[in-house]
């Protein structure tokens, strides 16, 4: 695979695209984008941990089928996404989604067709974004394979490639496992630093594993219904693992509730919910915590509408 196209520079697409522009090369690596992006990053660029990126950024009318597309967006920018990289899809177009929660493979599938999509997600990447700038303290990694988990051709192809980019990946025994266990530490402490505004240290506490605990049983639960078993070995061990990430990183939805982002709450809780009122599932924790989300989150951006007035 030489012909990579990302959408999203981010932190997530920005760290692993200059991963792969420097072992490709420009001509094989550019981050999608429209016209009005395009003309913004490249008058202002993308620093990242203080140098600017040497990216090259493409519109659709641009773009030609990729190898391998990388999507690195966030939930609710999925569906522009998708008609972005729609000339950029080819017959053996491999799509790898690093966006948070367990829905974007099934909605690319929708669009794309399954044999296109793997299944992926980024773990343990700690930054700080503000404006064009990216601070890293941990690059994390990627971790992914084919639904079924076979090692195909295009997961030995994926895996040669972070391989030589100094990317560090996982190919698990099983992704849907995985991925759920994502799943359930994002909607567990995104939801709860969003609020907290808490660093990874400030989750060291037992009123913070209490509520995770509470949090967890419910994504246990809506994940049973859909054929996934999440032991409650992991609720534990996600709790070490995120609190020992220090006490200068906070999580992405974090940063962008106290940036007046919007948040990915509805992937989160969200689906909690949403899952919970499919299986019939009482998710009364997710519920209470979504709905102070939706409320913390509103008050944000009205604060920042009537401050720019």
């Amino acid at each position: 695979m030489k012909n990579i196209t990302l959408i999203g520079c981010g932190a997530v697409g920005a760290l692993y695209g200059l991963r792969l522009h420097n072992l490709l090369g420009r001509e094989h690596v550019c981050f999608l984008v429209d016209e009005k992006r395009k003309k913004r990053y490249e008058r202002e660029g993308i620093f990242l941990n203080g140098q600017r990126a040497p990216f090259r950024y493409c519109t659709p009318e641009e773009a030609k089928p990729a190898d391998l597309i990388i999507l690195a967006t966030k939930n609710h920018h999925l569906e522009d996404a998708i008609g972005l990289m729609r000339s950029s899809i080819g017959p053996d177009t491999a799509i790898l989604s690093l966006l948070n929660g367990i829905e974007s493979e099934q909605i690319l599938a929708a669009e794309f067709g399954q044999e296109k999509v793997l299944y992926s997600f980024a773990v343990g990447l700690n930054s700080t974004h503000t404006g064009n700038a990216i601070t890293y303290t941990a690059e994390g990694r990627i971790v992914f394979g084919e639904k079924d988990n076979k090692v195909s051709r295009r997961v030995t192809a994926i895996a040669d490639l972070f391989e030589k980019a100094g990317i560090s990946y996982l190919v698990p025994e099983d992704i849907q496992l995985e991925m759920w266990n994502k799943f359930m530490l994002n909607t567990t402490y995104n939801t709860i630093s969003s609020l907290l505004y808490a660093t990874y240290a400030d989750f060291d506490q037992s009123a913070v594993l209490e509520l995770a605990h509470l949090i967890c049983k419910e994504v246990q639960m809506v994940a049973a219904k859909e054929g996934v078993l999440l032991p409650d070995s992991l609720i534990e061990q996600n709790h070490r693992i995120v609190c020992s990430l220090g006490s200068e990183g906070k999580t992405s939805m974090c940063q962008d509730m106290e940036a007046g982002r919007k948040t990915e709450n509805a992937w989160f809780c969200g689906t909690v919910i949403k899952l919970g009122e499919k299986h019939g599932i009482a998710t009364p924790t997710c519920k209470a915590l979504s709905l102070l989300v939706q409320a913390k989150e509103h008050m944000q951006l009205n604060g920042q509408a009537r401050q720019g007035h």
